[in-house]
């Protein structure tokens, strides 16, 4: 890895994350890293750092032959692949928070990454204070890993810890997450799902080397879930939680999706509350690890960029060992999954696409069955998405192929029982 170098930082952005950064830096000046320069929108804006600090000029950053290190924290994906990209080709380290860009660039940056013979680190962009894209990285390196379950989106989770601890509804836990800053003004990537599955992407490619993108993947945020869907998990002594997930089946391949999840109470990920994160490893020979940390504010996240330019010193990169193997995981549509879904009317439900029924409930404003679908029925179709019904998967919930026949065995008739 070479000897210890100092660090000259230019960065791109002065928000919660570069702020945050900025300050954690001056108190550790152990670390042989200073900022020369920040980039940003705005330059008459006031802000907690001396004016000669700022400019509002890119060039200054990516051609200055003294910086040797592009830290970026910008909201704009777009603008980042950009500043991203023209950093490596003039041959700097770049540490980045962007989990929308770097999930929709991953394979080209990496390329890029190679033929530069520089760094680029991202443990920003997925859990915060969470070090999950360098565990997976190293640790889990030559272990079999079984599975890997985990809250990435600390909005959410606040949103359905108060709709389960203050019974509030969905509208007026989002308001309080707004007030306190856990949620945008305009809420959409978060409760949609959008942000997570960006998440997901990258840590799909550091726990199972696979290259995929959240067109490709099957996801769901929380808007759908309502008061029954609570009422019931709260009966069942479960919670709601929006949970990524991934297990490798026993044909070799990867089933992968992020969707709403009832959790038993004696799941590691039910006692994740708030804008906390968690994530479950399962592994061959480690068996089951807990990691669980702040998943988002200025000081956790910038915590993460921090121990990305601490590793810089050292010439530190990620090796995608797991994606260069001569035979990389893939992911399958060919599964079921065991799911719960609440409808107004059954007319919105295509019944016969289940494999099984295990449980019906009739009621006057809303009605729920759990059954098992084929997970390509659930990717192909959006029934489940619309006439505000509400889809939530269930605890153990990938069914393998060799086991539907049975299943079908214990199932309610679907003829007999009008459903």
């Amino acid at each position: 890895m070479g000897s210890e170098k100092t660090l000259v930082i230019g960065m791109f952005g002065f928000g919660v994350v570069g702020e945050g950064l900025y300050k954690v830096l001056k108190q550790t000046p152990s670390l042989k890293a200073s900022i020369k320069k920040v980039c940003i929108k705005n330059t008459t804006k006031k802000r907690n750092a001396p004016l000669e600090l700022f400019t509002s000029e890119k060039n200054d950053l990516l051609f200055d032959p003294e910086i040797n290190v592009i830290v970026e924290v910008i909201n704009d994906s777009v603008a980042g692949y950009e500043i991203v990209t023209t950093a490596l080709k003039n041959g700097k380290d770049v540490v980045s928070a962007s989990k929308k860009m770097l999930s929709e660039h991953l394979p080209e940056l990496i390329e890029l990454q190679d033929a530069a013979g520089r760094s680029l680190l991202y443990e920003a962009s997925a859990c915060a204070s969470i070090p999950v894209i360098r565990n997976l990285e190293e640790y889990y390196d030559n272990d079999l890993l079984h599975s890997i379950k985990a809250i990435v989106n600390g909005s959410t989770n606040f949103i359905l810890t108060k709709m389960f601890e203050e019974h509030l509804n969905f509208k007026e836990a989002l308001l309080l997450a707004q007030q306190l800053g856990f949620a945008e003004s305009d809420p959409t990537l978060d409760i949609e799902g959008y942000d997570a599955a960006n998440k997901w992407v990258l840590l799909l490619a550091h726990s199972y080397g696979i290259d995929t993108t959240i067109n490709d993947m099957l996801f769901n945020g929380i808007t759908q879930i309502n008061e029954l869907d609570a009422k019931l998990a709260q009966s069942r002594n479960q919670s709601i939680k929006l949970v990524a997930q991934a297990k490798k089946l026993n044909n070799g391949k990867v089933a992968a999706f992020l969707l709403p999840q009832f959790v038993d109470s004696n799941d590691q990920l039910y006692f994740v509350k708030n804008e906390y994160n968690g994530v479950v490893i399962e592994s061959g020979f480690a068996d089951k690890q807990f990691f669980y940390g702040k998943g988002a504010g200025s000081f956790p996240t910038a915590s993460a960029v921090l121990s990305d330019i601490a590793a810089l010193r050292y010439g530190y990169r990620y090796e995608y060992k797991k994606r260069n193997q001569q035979t990389p995981a893939e992911l399958s549509n060919d599964f079921h999954l065991r799911v719960y879904v609440s409808f107004e009317s059954l007319d919105n439900i295509p019944k016969r696409e289940f494999n099984s029924i295990e449980e019906w409930h009739s009621g006057n404003e809303r009605s729920y069955l759990i059954g098992t679908i084929p997970y390509q029925s659930l990717k192909n179709d959006n029934w489940w998405r619309s006439n505000n019904t509400s889809l939530i998967l269930m605890p153990n919930n990938i069914v393998e192929n060799a086991e539907i026949d049975e299943l079908k065995k214990m199932s309610l008739s679907l003829a007999g029982l009008e459903i």
